[in-house]
């Protein structure tokens, strides 16, 4: 029997660009795309997900093609509820994409994959004491970055480039600012970023990139074989 997969995402992601990956090993029939907010409308969305006072905040992509911010809590509460869904169809692997970390998932026979919990300390492992130098999309993230890499035997270095609705050229003005305060190696953590913008500054700047929706569907690839 083949082995199944689930991505399961919060707001709008194209999945589009992982799945080259999967499908080395799996035919595309056995994956699967639930989105939480991606299909539903802004109101709906603001009625059900709004933050209430006291609940941490988590900004995500509708399918209005703009960001709203939604409370992580609930957010959290519903995707649990996916999760248990999925892992009761008896998916083999369960891929959450997201660039925020969650405190309480859990499934109790899928494998479930946490990008947040796999690539900071994979990242750690590759890079090896080098200078990291991360592009967030937007600031509302730098927040809780420190949090998030104090895997790395280095602080990192932060700079801003969105792959949505900036401009290549931002993106190497980013990569740029990056090494030009000592990073050399650069890290793409947006599930926006592609393959596309990991070469473009690989081009351009002549830097090692690595971008983390590509090393999470590695990993899940190698869980489907």
């Amino acid at each position: 029997m083949s082995a199944t997969l689930a991505i399961l995402t919060v707001g709008v992601v194209p999945v589009s660009a992982v799945l080259p990956l999967l499908t080395e090993h799996i035919s595309e029939d056995q994956i699967t795309h639930l989105s939480l907010l991606g299909k539903i409308s802004r109101e709906e969305v603001m009625e059900d997900y709004s933050p209430d006072p006291g609940d941490e905040v988590m900004l995500t992509l509708l399918n209005d093609n703009r960001g709203a911010e939604v409370s992580r809590n609930k957010v959290e509460k519903a995707l649990q509820g996916l999760i248990e869904v999925l892992d009761n169809q008896g998916y083999d692997v369960i891929l959450l994409m997201s660039t925020y970390r969650f405190n309480y998932l859990k499934a109790h026979n899928s494998m479930l994959l946490e990008p947040e919990r796999i690539i900071p300390p994979l990242v750690a492992s590759i890079v090896d004491g080098h200078q990291v130098g991360v592009v967030i999309p937007v600031p509302e993230l730098l927040s809780v970055q420190a949090q998030k890499w104090q895997t790395l035997e280095k602080a990192p270095f932060y700079a801003l480039a969105n792959p949505v609705f900036g401009t290549d050229d931002e993106l190497i003005a980013a990569g740029r600012d990056l090494i030009g305060r000592g990073a050399d190696v650069l890290v793409l953590d947006c599930l926006g970023f592609y393959q596309k913008h990991r070469d473009l500054l690989q081009k351009a700047l002549d830097v090692p990139v690595l971008l983390s929706n590509v090393l999470v569907a590695r990993l899940a690839a190698e869980l489907l074989v």
